[in-house]
């Protein structure tokens, strides 16, 4: 029997979504819509709209300290929700997933103006993350083949944050979730 890839995200964004998101003026939910609502408006392809609404399904997939100032370690979300993607999509979407942080490193690294767009939340965890990239870490990040994606996804993500922003609801993307879906 076929898992139902749709009816798990729902689920797991009904569960989780409606929390508060990590020091910010949103929840988990209304993050990942406004990063989708951003790629969409920005005409992206409809795989990485798929990418950018799944983006930080690694924060609801385990538990962490409500409050962004207990984190005192990375929780690598991005790599968590990357494994989880992988098996339910292909690598266009599971990869700009677990490469969006790096992409925050990287913009850090080589945009004068990135660091000062950032939230204060967004701050607090780019340390935990490991600060902005060295340059051989850019040189890297370039080569990654999901790079521009990433890069591209990290974008919305900061756009993503606005009190009160009316996006679609989640349910409006089940189709577009279960035409990307692999097979079980």
């Amino acid at each position: 029997m076929a898992r139902d890839v749709t009816a798990e995200i729902l689920t797991i964004y009904a569960a989780h979504g409606p929390g508060a998101y990590f020091g910010e003026r949103v929840s988990m939910t209304e993050h990942a819509l406004q990063t989708a609502h951003f790629a969409r408006e920005a005409s992206a392809p409809e795989a990485l709209v798929l990418a950018a609404l799944l983006h930080d399904i690694g924060h609801l997939l385990e538990r962490l300290p409500a409050e962004i100032a207990d984190w005192t370690a990375d929780a690598h979300h991005e790599t968590l929700g990357a494994r989880w993607l992988a098996e339910r999509f292909a690598l266009e979407i599971s990869e700009p997933v677990r490469l969006h942080v790096a992409a925050k490193r990287y913009l850090c690294a080589t945009d004068p103006n990135y660091l000062a767009k950032l939230s204060p939340a967004s701050v607090h965890t780019l340390k935990l993350q490991g600060g902005p990239m060295a340059a051989a870490a850019v040189a890297r990040f370039e080569r990654e083949s999901y790079f521009s994606e990433a890069v591209q996804v990290r974008r919305w993500d900061d756009e993503g944050k606005v009190a009160d922003l009316r996006t679609a609801p989640l349910e409006s993307y089940a189709g577009l979730i279960t035409r990307f879906a692999r097979p079980a």
